[in-house]
């Protein structure tokens, strides 16, 4: 899974996010189209993931077989960057069970969620030209 730059092919995924977040629209301090905010949290989300698949790679961890659940990720991230841990777990809650599953639409939690994946995904900066090019 190389890339030129795998902080660039990451964030590409929350551009897209954001793409899609803006046509839910908003009203008050909510999101009003849910299939919008659907689709942005489920793309943030692979985003997110997509950007550990590159920090594992690039930290030589040993490639898993199939399909990798939550649980391959917070097992790897227990031993490799705790603090990344902790913006899994909240990006895994906030965008994948709440935003994607549940419908989640306050704009202000689903902004944490999107910066948990930024978070995550800052971390491939070091290895990508420092996020350029």
């Amino acid at each position: 899974m190389k890339h030129a730059n795998p902080y660039k092919e990451a964030m590409r995924y929350i551009e897209n996010a954001r793409e899609q977040l803006k046509k839910a629209g908003k009203e008050d301090k909510f999101y009003v189209d849910e299939k919008y905010v659907k689709s942005a949290c489920g793309i943030a989300y692979s985003g997110l993931l997509k950007g550990l698949d590159f920090l594992f790679d690039i930290k030589g961890v040993p490639k898993r077989q199939g399909r990798k659940s939550i649980i391959y990720y917070q097992e790897v991230l227990s031993k490799l960057d705790k603090k990344l841990l902790n913006y899994l777990n909240s990006g895994y809650t906030i965008l994948h069970l709440d935003g994607y599953y549940a419908g989640y639409k306050k704009i202000a939690g689903i902004e944490t969620g999107f910066d948990d994946a930024k978070a995550i995904i800052a971390a491939l900066k070091p290895y990508s030209n420092n996020g350029k090019k």
